[in-house]
């Protein structure tokens, strides 16, 4: 059986990135050379952050973040955070700008999105920046992807794995990139994810994780070397799977889709709020298929205002 939830309620801690997104909505291709007209937007985001911010939206009533910004925009992040109901705490960078992710969605193909990414101050997030005493009062860690990309960001997963573990607060992770997965290397982000209670994967990162081409043997083959495996399909809804099997095909939430930029991270955040209250996995993963669908008909990575 996967693991079950702890007691109802709790801390979730966050440990990833915070990014400052460009968002580019255009219709059909880019023209090569010249002007694409589109709409531009500066939003908060990162996956991490986002991730934080859908919890908190979902009913988390103690999320926290912790993450590294450029003294640029820290002050901006912070507002943003606390207003969404999240507790930061954002270590400012003396050398590096916070990062910033392009987000290119193309409005003519599903709001369909390419990102050009520039890890700024998250890649130097690192176990400097970790104390055991962020675990207080926590029931969940969740680790963004992003941190197995960077040598600092690898050695902080180690010292937060094993704190957690210590205590006996289970780890989730979401893969968060195929590309960067693949640079990566598939072996060694297993290698890394030893300890972890629930991996969190899109379609692409699942097959990417083990070879195969069918999401379904996928999530199986990877529910043998994390005790739980969530694939986010989008439009296709979400598998679940332990030891070694599909349990649940969760049907997808009806959306019209504007900008999927964070649907995975509002899924993501919705399914940790909801295992905090309390949930089975596969009620989890409904919460987070409703969340992925109201994030989709919204513009960047963060759910609505709470006072809306």
């Amino acid at each position: 059986m996967p693991p079950r939830p702890g007691v109802p309620g709790g801390g979730l801690l966050v440990v990833g990135d915070v990014v400052t997104d460009v968002v580019a909505r255009h219709r059909g291709p880019l023209a090569a050379g010249t002007d694409t007209a589109a709409a531009v937007r500066t939003l908060p985001g990162g996956a991490g952050a986002n991730v934080a911010c859908w919890a908190a939206y979902r009913g988390c009533a103690d999320i926290r973040l912790l993450g590294r910004v450029g003294a640029d925009s820290a002050a901006w992040h912070e507002r943003e955070l606390t207003a969404a109901g999240v507790r930061p705490r954002l270590v400012i960078d003396p050398k590096a700008p916070t990062a910033t992710v392009i987000c290119l969605v193309d409005t003519a193909a599903s709001a369909e999105r390419t990102f050009l990414t520039d890890s700024g101050a998250s890649l130097r997030l690192g176990p400097g920046d970790w104390s055991d005493a962020l675990l207080d009062g926590v029931r969940r860690l969740h680790l963004s992807g992003y941190l197995f990309f960077s040598g600092s960001g690898r050695a902080l997963v180690a010292v937060a794995v094993a704190a957690a573990r210590a205590r006996g607060v289970p780890v989730s992770v979401d893969p968060a990139s195929a590309g960067f997965l693949a640079l990566l290397g598939v072996d060694r982000f297993l290698e890394l994810v030893e300890g972890v209670d629930v991996l969190l994967p899109n379609r692409a990162e699942a097959c990417l994780l083990t070879g195969l081409p069918d999401p379904v043997d996928a999530a199986a083959k990877l529910s043998r070397h994390v005790p739980l495996v969530v694939t986010k399909q989008g439009a296709d809804g979400a598998l679940v799977a332990h030891s070694g099997a599909v349990r649940s095909r969760v049907p997808a939430a009806p959306a019209d889709p504007l900008d999927t930029t964070g649907a995975g991270d509002a899924f993501t955040g919705a399914f940790l709020a909801a295992l905090l209250a309390g949930a089975e996995a596969e009620q989890a993963a409904a919460e987070g298929c409703g969340a992925g669908a109201l994030a989709v008909g919204r513009v960047g990575g963060r759910p609505p205002s709470p006072s809306l």
